[in-house]
């Protein structure tokens, strides 16, 4: 009978261990601790919007246990840095941190969302938080997601209620010489 109980009380024990899907999310994205990648705008982009034909990179720069900071360099601009917070809930929220060359922050700045629940392991959501939508109005119906998978990275935006969507694909395959620090970070 011992036996018996012991058998039908193991499943239950090991779904009551089960990682949550942010957490796996999370631990992928911190194996890229160190590593840099080029991408591509896969949608949104066009000619003068600032991003069209300049080298797209991104750096997983800091992987501390809560935070994961990601500088995405657009050609010769250092100025933005994807940061990733991970909460006791095991929520995901992604912040953009713009800086100036000089490091100091850029008016706008700490925009963002967290997410709603744990997500999938190879996608996270992120709506505009209440911060973003007081620090820029017309963003509040932004919508981020980042995409992981062992080739690739993406970052994407969506403002809903418009035709606004931004893609970036960053190949994990191919590791590039790590780029100098962001503005408003020391090497």
């Amino acid at each position: 009978m011992k036996k018996i109980l012991i058998l039908l009380l193991l499943p239950l024990q090991i779904l009551a261990q089960e990682v949550p899907n942010s957490t796996v999310f999370w631990n992928t994205l911190k194996e890229h601790c160190g590593k840099t990648y080029e991408g591509e705008i896969v949608a949104g982009g066009k000619e003068g919007d600032g991003f069209t034909g300049k080298k797209l990179v991104m750096h997983v720069r800091s992987c501390e246990e809560n935070t994961i900071r990601i500088p995405f360099f657009v050609g010769d601009d250092k100025s933005r840095t994807w940061v990733f917070t991970i909460n006791e809930d095991d929520l995901i929220q992604l912040k953009h941190d713009h800086r100036h060359k000089d490091g100091a922050e850029d008016k706008v700045t700490q925009y963002g969302g967290i997410n709603s629940n744990t997500g999938l392991a190879n996608i996270q959501f992120f709506p505009a938080d209440q911060h973003t939508a007081n620090l820029i109005p017309y963003a509040s119906n932004n919508i981020w997601w980042v995409t992981l998978n062992e080739t690739s990275f993406t970052y994407n935006l969506r403002r809903i209620g418009s035709e606004r969507l931004f893609s970036v694909k960053f190949d994990l395959t191919k590791k590039i010489k790590t780029p100098s620090a962001p503005w408003g970070s020391e090497d």
